[in-house]
């Protein structure tokens, strides 16, 4: 249930990163809100998750999440350079975090 709720935080990592690109500096009320639920859901359930994983592998799967999601949406969503080195070394966080787990269980 842990790496669930990893996962989730991890989800929810995502999400206020790309809402701090919505929010326009805190100025726009509804996505800083949004980024403000989400900013806060993470770390509540980060926190539960660390209960029963250890921390280190815990934080480095959720910073992991949420970069890999981060930088993909940030391809997607405004046109940021999808090169391949840049994908690859995506690839890379994400062999990192598949690692991780699989080390952990």
């Amino acid at each position: 249930m842990s790496w669930y709720l990893l996962f989730a935080a991890g989800l929810f990592e995502i999400a206020w990163a790309i809402g701090l690109e919505y929010s326009e500096g805190f100025t726009e009320p509804v996505p800083t809100a949004g980024t403000v639920v989400a900013l806060v859901a993470s770390m509540l359930l980060l926190a539960k998750a660390v209960e029963q994983l250890p921390v280190g592998t815990a934080y480095a799967v959720w910073t992991g999440i949420g970069a890999v999601g981060t930088a993909l949406l940030g391809i997607a969503l405004f046109d940021e350079p999808a090169t391949a080195s840049r994908l690859g070394f995506i690839g890379v966080i994400v062999v990192g975090i598949v690692g991780l787990h699989a080390v952990s269980t």
